[in-house]
């Protein structure tokens, strides 16, 4: 009963107080104890909560007041211009691919697969077994749990060829994702202002952090089935460059995977100039129609390896591994222990607890074959309603379509034209490190509602037509 009379006044005088100017003194409290038929100390607890909330002020001796609405003056951040300088590297807004759209859009443009392609129940069951370990309460290892290293070790180490020396766990680095992997690699090993060779094109997060560690981008045209060794040897010479980045296997943008013969011509080229190959192995387990091939599995200490199992398991176990050898291994566990000191020991038990349990490697060929559906019918879709829209090659592997729009198309109209009819989709500009060889957009197949997809063909070739 006392508290419905507080909520009765409290609500009383708001409702008062909506058309009471500031500074209005309330009704003294014997007034509102005869209008509400309330107690001294059920008026006492309205008007405290009144204060709490922010709406009156009580003045000892005189009475209680309406408190005078405060407009918040605008902050100048002027000074801010001088004291932090010009930025090292470029600034530019969320990458398309990290936008949020409206539940009724078709969204291509995201970098993730739909959460219906993922061990949803694998990775639930594993958190909640960890939960009850020392793991929820105890400081993983700066270079990460020993045997969620061996693991990813014993991954590569499966697919080396006789007589190689495979890599151990101490080789291996745990990290949160491969995209701080890439940080530190870069600005422990190629340093700041020194130069990168780089694909063009190639996964835009590698491009931001090279710009935020300072790198010089030296840009190497790749293709379908990867680089030109004659180019990556020209460029090293040129340049003096003692690192490469690259995608081998199932590449961001692309899906493609560079020929056995490009793979082992680039790694002696990256031996004989005494560089390192850095290799960013993103979308092991989402092959399709070819398996992976590492190079760092011919390894004699010349490629920096990074896989990670943020695509396959879940976005929320942002887990990946580095493996290096030699000094680099040193180098870049410190920048990674200056950087984040540690992963959680919770989030890498949970990801080593998914890919041990027998149920991961159903999971991935039941995976697999939705990629494979799902690109067909994208490109299905495409042919036949967005004939301008070409695909040289077909992924062989990854998340994504790689789109040529016609010569002169102005990218990123279609892109705002698109988004206007109801499809979000990414602009190809941000995958290159330089100029934009040609007008391109990225699609990504594994994306929510597949049966959306002839849908979206037509809205971007009507957009296309449009655009004529």
């Amino acid at each position: 009963m006392d508290k419905s009379s507080t909520e009765r006044i409290v609500a009383g005088l708001r409702s008062w107080m909506l058309t009471a100017p500031p500074g209005s003194q309330l009704p003294p409290n014997r007034a509102l104890m005869a209008e509400y038929g309330a107690s001294p100390v059920t008026v006492q607890k309205a008007m405290r909560q009144l204060s709490t909330l922010g709406l009156v002020e009580a003045r000892p001796g005189v009475g209680t007041f309406v408190r005078a609405v405060r407009l918040a003056r605008p902050v100048d951040y002027g000074w801010q211009t001088a004291a932090l300088g010009s930025p090292q590297a470029r600034l530019s807004l969320l990458s398309s691919t990290q936008r949020t759209i409206s539940p009724d859009a078709i969204g291509l443009h995201s970098g993730y697969p739909s959460r219906d392609l993922l061990p949803e129940r694998l990775v639930r069951a594993a958190i909640a077994r960890v939960s009850r370990t020392d793991a929820a309460m105890t400081r993983s290892p700066a270079a990460g749990l020993p045997e969620l290293r061996s693991w990813f070790a014993n991954e590569l180490a499966e697919t080396a060829p006789a007589g190689a020396s495979p890599p151990s766990a101490r080789d291996t680095l745990i990290t949160s994702g491969s995209q701080s992997g890439l940080s530190s690699i870069f600005r422990a090993v190629v340093g700041v202002g020194q130069p990168l060779l780089i694909e063009s094109p190639t996964y835009w997060g590698a491009i931001v952090a090279a710009e935020q560690a300072g790198v010089a981008l030296v840009p190497i045209p790749t293709g379908p089935d990867g680089p030109d060794p004659d180019e990556v040897a020209r460029a090293f010479a040129q340049t003096g460059a003692r690192a490469f980045y690259a995608q081998p296997t199932f590449a961001n943008p692309t899906g493609a995977q560079w020929s056995s013969e490009i793979s082992r011509a680039v790694l002696e080229t990256v031996r004989r100039f005494g560089a390192f190959l850095i290799e960013d192995d993103w979308a092991h387990d989402l092959s399709i129609n070819s398996e992976p091939r590492p190079i760092a599995a011919y390894d004699d200490g010349h490629v920096i390896y990074l896989r990670s199992l943020t695509k396959s398991v879940s976005p929320s176990l942002r887990i990946a591994a580095v493996i290096a050898r030699g000094p680099a291994r040193e180098r870049i566990l410190a920048d990674r222990a200056a950087e984040s000191m540690y992963v959680s020991g919770l989030l890498q038990a949970s990801a080593l607890d998914v890919v041990t349990q027998p149920a991961w490697r159903s999971h991935l060929r039941g995976f697999q074959q939705q990629l494979r559906a799902r690109r067909d019918l994208l490109v299905t879709s495409l042919r036949e309603n967005a004939p301008g829209a070409h695909i040289d090659r077909l992924p062989v592997g990854g998340l994504n379509l790689w789109v040529r729009l016609p010569e002169g198309t102005d990218v990123g109209r279609i892109v705002a034209d698109c988004e206007l009819r109801g499809l979000i989709i990414a602009p190809g500009t941000e995958w290159f490190p330089a100029e934009p060889s040609g007008p391109f957009i990225r699609l990504n197949y594994s994306s929510e509602n597949p049966e959306r997809f002839p849908a979206a063909a037509r809205i971007l070739g009507e957009a296309l037509d449009a655009s004529r």
